[in-house]
């Protein structure tokens, strides 16, 4: 008789094996048999023979460059200067306090000069060798102490001797000298006969608690933000944690940074979600403390950056463009710097842009700089568009092929026009793009080369919108202005055509599903919700730790950059205020003259009219005198076939999206197909498109 038991092979079962079974109760359970441990840790097992090496740098990497080294001698000089300037002021008081301190300096330069001629330092080592009775001793201090006095009496009468001759040579031959001689004696004892707590001469700079970082306020720092693996890992000395820093602190720019590697488990992000902990424990503003992940590394280290005064109080190296220079749109520009006033560069080719805030951050003067940059390259036309009415945007009107200022309907129609010609714009590039051989155009989209060939008429085109949401929420014009825009996210780019959208709601109606779905480069300046930061950065960016929300009041003009680099980053935009912005404006439009680049509201001309979308008024149209009822892809199939320049790419999905505002809804409708034959789709009914009409004519007779 046979049993198939498993075999246990290190706690694990094994291949079935047939077993005489003499004895039953000899055969232990296989719950009671002890698992061997499995070894995991091969003493065989190469390593990966991958060294990654580090070299400490030779010279002091602020002495390398030159803005850190400019940043310090700027810092060394200006502090000199003020200490200058503040003591030199106070100089005739210092001489008249120091003078009257002089009796009391004189007074203690004669105690002292007696008590070292007269070897006072020693008495009481004599006197303790007179106690003991050590006679030897006593004689050889007093031998000492002999010839000390001697020779310090020597040289005292010399010293009295000279400086008498010295004085009395000066009051013949160079009296002048002697008097600033004596003064300079006066002052001398005067400095002497100051009281040690209470000095004439005080610091011209008051020092404040801003400490060095070291490490240990780096971990007292760390420790403080309440996560509990930094926590453990502090109090057990890091490394046995993964905790520990990789390299010295050292000077960065304006601050200092620390490089650490965190607990395992722990990524920057954690750390980056308690920043103002983090600024307590460090004993700094929260605009010092940046801490940031390292790309080049792996998702545990940590880069900590402390500056020694806020983002926003620091001195900002000027705007490279904004004396001299000639701009690329296809290459990377300076806009800015990071925190530790590194300049930061953006690409505005090939993108679509959004930025939003809440109000008077410095969403407007960001989308100015950005289309200052546009305007210095010749080649591009610009389109500024000022919701806002306030005309920020006016010190571009000298080089705008479309400028509007304002929110009243007749401003908005001029932005339509506008558009509907970028519209025709966008269909002409794509026709010239699809004609072109692959030998100039291989990838389908504008380069650099094609840009410059004005026969194409394929340069850049730089469309802003400040408040956009005026715009799109408009009654009559809303829905048009919308889908052109939403067209330009999608396609521009490849066209070179790049659209710019500032709001301060970034919400689904400020920034429409299309645009902000399609935007490249995005910008968010201080936002008051996580929804509001998502609807700019991105969906999952306030989870992922970039926040703008922990922006302050006065942090104007910094902001979260999104879309150029691996990762977000946060950057300050360059001040260029309106008579800095008229300057750079003044060269661009001499740099567009050279070019023969000058168009538009540049020179006097607008926009052509041309037939607009009156959706409820053109859907009602379309339907015949015997139909009640009919599908969106008739609707949308007849109104391209009746207005092609306005309706042309319209298709089934573009109806119900446009006749929702307006309160009209789809549903199953019954219908008679081409062939004959009946069937329920969806679609609209008449009356429902008719009342919305009466309603909305009734609403613009009542406003």
């Amino acid at each position: 008789m046979t049993d198939t038991i498993p075999e246990q092979i290190n706690g694990h079962a094994g291949p079935a094996v047939h077993l005489l079974k003499t004895a039953p109760e000899t055969v232990p359970p296989p719950e009671t048999t002890p698992a061997a441990p499995v070894p995991v840790d091969n003493p065989a097992l190469p390593a990966p023979g991958v060294t990654i090496e580090k070299r400490r740098p030779i010279v002091a990497p602020w002495l390398t460059s030159r803005r850190d080294l400019l940043a310090t001698v700027q810092r060394a000089a200006g502090h000199a200067g003020y200490a200058a300037a503040y003591h030199g002021l106070r100089a005739p008081w210092y001489s008249l306090q120091l003078s009257l301190m002089a009796p009391r300096g004189t007074a203690r330069l004669v105690t002292a000069t007696g008590r070292w001629v007269w070897d006072r330092e020693a008495a009481p080592l004599r006197d303790y060798a007179v106690r003991s009775e050590d006679v030897e001793e006593y004689m050889r201090l007093a031998r000492l102490r002999g010839n000390r006095v001697r020779l310090r009496g020597l040289v005292t009468v010399v010293a009295a001797v000279f400086g008498t001759g010295f004085a009395l040579w000066l009051y013949v031959m160079a009296p002048e000298f002697l008097w600033a001689f004596a003064a300079g004696g006066v002052l001398t004892l005067g400095y002497f006969g100051q009281q040690p707590d209470a000095p004439v001469i005080g610091p011209a700079v008051m020092r404040t608690e801003l400490q060095k970082l070291t490490g240990t306020i780096v971990l007292r720092a760390l420790d403080a933000i309440g996560n509990a693996k930094i926590s453990a890992a502090v109090k057990k000395g890091g490394d046995m944690n993964g905790m520990r820093f990789t390299s010295e602190i050292t000077r960065d720019g304006p601050g200092y940074r620390a490089d650490l590697d965190l607990p395992y488990g722990v990524t920057p992000e954690d750390v980056m979600e308690e920043r103002q902990a983090l600024a307590s424990g460090l004993r700094r503003k929260l605009g010092c403390v940046w801490p940031s992940g390292d790309p080049d590394e792996h998702e545990g280290r940590l880069i900590l950056w402390v500056g020694d005064k806020p983002m926003n109080e620091t001195t900002k190296p000027p705007w490279p463009l904004l004396r001299e220079g000639e701009v690329d749109l296809f290459k990377p520009v300076v806009f800015g710097n990071d925190q530790r006033m590194r300049d930061m560069a953006v690409t505005l080719m090939f993108a679509s842009v959004v930025i939003g805030s809440i109000p008077r951050m410095g969403k407007t003067f960001l989308l100015r700089l950005l289309l200052l940059i546009a305007a210095l390259d010749p080649r591009a036309w610009i389109l500024a568009f000022d919701f806002k009415g306030t005309g920020d945007l006016g010190p571009l009107e000298p080089v705008c092929h479309r400028y509007r200022s304002g929110e009243e309907d007749e401003d908005v129609l001029y932005v339509l026009h506008a558009l509907r010609e970028l519209k025709d714009e966008l269909r002409r590039r794509a026709k010239v793009i699809r004609t072109l051989p692959k030998s100039r155009c291989p990838e389908s989209k504008v380069t650099p080369a094609l840009a410059s060939d004005k026969s194409l008429g394929l340069h850049p085109i730089v469309v802003g919108f400040d408040e956009c949401q005026v715009p799109f929420e408009h009654e009559k014009y809303g829905a048009e202005l919308e889908s052109i825009c939403t067209d330009v996210a999608k396609r521009g780019p490849a066209l070179g055509i790049v659209g710019m959208f500032a709001t301060q709601r970034p919400d689904a109606k400020s920034l429409p599903p299309g645009i902000s779905a399609n935007a490249v480069l995005r910008f968010c300046l201080k936002v008051m919700s996580h929804t509001a930061n998502d609807m700019v950065l991105g969906t999952g960016a306030y989870k992922s730790g970039i926040r703008a929300t922990m922006f302050s009041r006065s942090d104007r003009g910094i902001c979260w950059m999104s879309g150029e680099g691996e990762d977000p980053a946060i950057a300050a935009s360059a001040f260029v205020d309106g008579p800095a912005a008229e300057v750079v404006v003044a060269r661009a439009r001499q740099l567009r003259e050279d070019y023969g680049n000058i168009s538009g509201h540049a020179i006097g001309e607008g926009p052509s009219a041309s037939r607009g979308m009156d959706v409820l008024g053109d859907v009602l149209k379309v339907f015949r005198g015997d139909e009640e009822q009919m599908w969106c892809e008739r609707i949308a199939a007849r109104l391209a076939e009746a207005w092609p320049d306005v309706y042309g790419e319209w298709n089934t999905a573009s109806v119900a999206p446009a006749l929702k505002p307006w309160g009209v809804a789809t549903t199953d409708v019954w219908a008679t197909a081409d062939d004959g034959k009946g069937t329920t789709k969806r679609g609209i009914k008449r009356t429902d498109v008719a009342a919305a009409l009466t309603r909305r004519d009734a609403d613009r007779a009542a406003a």
